[in-house]
This record gives structure tokens, C-alpha cells and sequence, in this order.
């Protein structure tokens, strides 16, 4: 199940230059070649510099995409000789991940990356970072306080609604009264709504269709057949499906080939690699998922080395990293599935 947070878009923080570097920049009479020079110092590359020890805290990998979040964290830090990362052991108990940060902390990591367990329950912790001079790269599940990290980092739950909708859209859009069904995730979570609120709001720009039936599951492959079997029962004709969890979506697949429905289209969510293999395969009414990704880890780690070498990142003019940075929820079908499945998560 991916995580918590609704933030969309991709939001810069303002480079803090000083006037005395403005001036210099506006005035200097070296060539652009020189300010190129310059500008490559300041920026992070796969060379080695300054070294690095990143402290990373997260969850309990109980669920195939926070194990991948784990995975891409280790081998990220693994590819630069610079950087020495101390993980933890993941814990979903708030105390215990609390105690695990502060350990980070007393052992003067340079940086943090860390996804709470609990967002708003980690706060005090991230602040206690902070106010110790260890930046925090707080991923995916935001602290209660942007003063509890110097960057963000996440998905955009809003953005895969948003993206299904469109994808279904476009595939229905000359289909007269077309009927669209969803199979969503755990409704007492924000990460589902602004899901469902994104598909919703995508499917407005297509008047032709309607969305009949929405049913919850909670992320795991026996919900997910279990109330997919509900909705087949309930709705005997239906032209496409959005499923928000690839996990509970091995559960859905099972519940259509049970009852012998090809009739519609199925659109995915998060980036499962058996969904990949399904879509790649194009042996079921599995046609494409839309990414939650897990890589955001290796970027984390990335924004982190960054962090501590006090560079920017490479691509961008910024003599610092950005403050927010939401990642594209993309969809994967048969056209680009190729280029995706080296992400997909077990």
C-alpha cells in the first residue's frame, strides 16, 4: 500500500543567494564557460566527494512496496562510494520508530531520510533533527510541520486518480454511455480519497461516461477478490476498471477469471511487477497500471548525499536542492511496459 500524502506538482524551493553572488554573477567579465565550470562544482554527480553518512528510518516492510522502498534506498546508497548509510530496522510501532530516529540522531548522522510510520506522530522527532543541524529528507508520509524537514519527497495520490481517469477516458471517450466501476483502497485512509478524487475529477472531462459502482478493499490480494466478486455481481455489464493496488489486484484478476468476464478493460495502480508481467503478457483484461514508485527511495537518497555535500542537483540552475519534489504518476501499458519493469516491486 502506498503512502500517505496529497501533495501534487512539483514545488521548487527559492535558492538562497546571496546578494554579493548576484552581483558577482551580473558583473563578472569571465566567459560563460567559467560560470559553467563554476555552476558544476556546485552540483551533485556520480563522482566522488565529500563523504556522507545518511541515517534511514522506515516503516515495516509489510507490504511489497515499502519492502521495494527499502530495496531502492540500499542499493541507491551502495552506488556511491562517498555515502555510508545506517538503516534501520523498520518498525511500524511510532515509539519504536521514534527511538530509532533518535539513535540517528545521537550517532550525528550528516542527514536524514525518513518515512514515518506515522506522518503527524514522527514530527517532534524531525524537528529534534532539524534543531540539531542534521537535515531531514522527510519521504512520501509528510511531518505535520515543513519545519520538521528540509525536503519533501513523495507520490501523488491525487495524480494516480487522475491519471487512470484520463487513461480510461481516452480508451472509452468514443464509446456512447460508456460504465466505469472502481475498487478502491482502505476508506478511512486520506491516500484513498484524494485517489478516488482525482479519478473522479479526471472522468468530468468525459460526459459520455459513468461511473456505476465503487467498492472498498484494504490493499490485500483476499479484499481485493473478494469485493471484486461483489462487483461483478452487482454490475453485469461495465466497460473498464480502476483498481487502486496492484497487491489486491492478483485478488481481482482471480475473482474475473472465476467468473469469465473479459467485457471491459482493467487499469491498475501503484506498479506491482506482476502487474508489469500481466500488461506485458496481454492475456487478461489487465492493461495498465499506474506508477506509485517506490524509486522515489533512490532519489531520497540522491536529495540526501546532496544534502550533505551542500550541493544541488544536476539538471536544475538552483545552487540547492528543491524543498518539495512530487513524483509523475505515470502509467504503464504495452507500449512502454518494457522501460517500467526494472521498477516493479514483488
Amino acid at each position: 500500500m502506498p503512502s500517505h500524502t496529497s501533495r501534487r506538482g512539483l514545488l521548487f524551493g527559492a535558492a538562497a543567494l546571496s546578494t554579493g553572488a548576484l552581483i558577482t554573477g551580473c558583473t563578472s567579465n569571465e566567459s560563460k564557460d567559467d560560470d559553467s565550470d563554476d555552476k558544476s562544482q556546485q552540483v551533485a554527480d556520480d563522482k566522488p566527494g565529500k563523504k556522507v553518512t545518511i541515517g534511514f528510518a522506515g516503516p515495516q516492510a509489510d507490504h511489497g512496496w515499502l519492502n521495494a522502498i527499502n530495496d531502492n534506498a540500499k542499493k541507491r546508497a551502495e552506488k556511491y562510494s562517498d555515502v555510508t548509510l545506517e538503516a534501520t530496522e523498520g518498525s511500524n510501532d511510532t515509539a519504536a520508530q521514534i527511538g530509532q530516529v533518535e539513535t540517528l540522531i545521537n550517532k550525528k548522522v550528516d542527514v536524514l531520510v525518513v518515512l514515518p510510520a506515522d506522518g503527524k506522530a514522527l514530527t517532534q522527532v524531525g524537528l529534534k533533527a532539524m534543531k540539531a543541524g542534521i537535515p531531514v529528507v522527510n519521504l512520501d508520509r509528510v511531518f505535520a510541520s515543513p519545519q520538521a524537514y528540509r525536503c519533501w519527497i513523495g507520490g501523488d495520490n491525487y495524480g494516480m486518480g487522475l491519471s487512470a481517469g484520463h487513461y480510461i477516458g481516452e480508451k472509452l471517450k468514443d464509446k456512447k454511455n460508456a460504465r466505469v466501476v472502481e475498487l478502491a483502497g482502505l476508506d478511512n485512509l486520506e491516500l484513498t480519497k484524494q485517489r478516488s478524487k482525482g479519478f473522479d475529477d479526471a472522468l468530468k472531462n468525459y460526459p459520455n461516461i459513468k461511473k456505476v459502482a465503487r467498492q472498498a478493499a484494504d490493499f490485500t490480494v483476499e479484499s481485493g477478490q473478494s469485493k471484486m466478486s461483489q462487483l461483478l455481481q452487482a454490475q453485469k455489464n461495465f466497460d473498464a476498471l480502476w483498481n487502486h493496488d496492484d497487491d489486491q489486484g492478483v485478488g481481482a484478476l482471480r475473482a474475473i477469471k472465476q467468473a469469465g468476464r473479459d467485457d471491459f478493460l482493467m487499469v491498475g495502480g501503484a506498479g506491482a511487477l506482476s502487474a508489469m508481467q500481466a500488461i506485458e503478457a496481454d492475456n487478461s483484461v489487465l492493461k495498465a497500471t499506474v506508477l506509485y514508485p517506490p524509486t522515489m527511495a533512490a532519489s531520497a537518497i540522491d536529495l540526501a548525499r546532496a544534502l550533505g555535500q551542500g550541493k544541488g542537483i544536476n539538471g536544475m540552475a538552483e545552487f540547492e536542492i528543491p524543498s518539495f519534489v512530487t513524483c509523475y504518476s505515470a502509467v504503464v501499458d504495452k507500449e512502454n511496459v518494457g522501460q517500467y519493469m526494472s521498477t516493479g516491486f514483488k
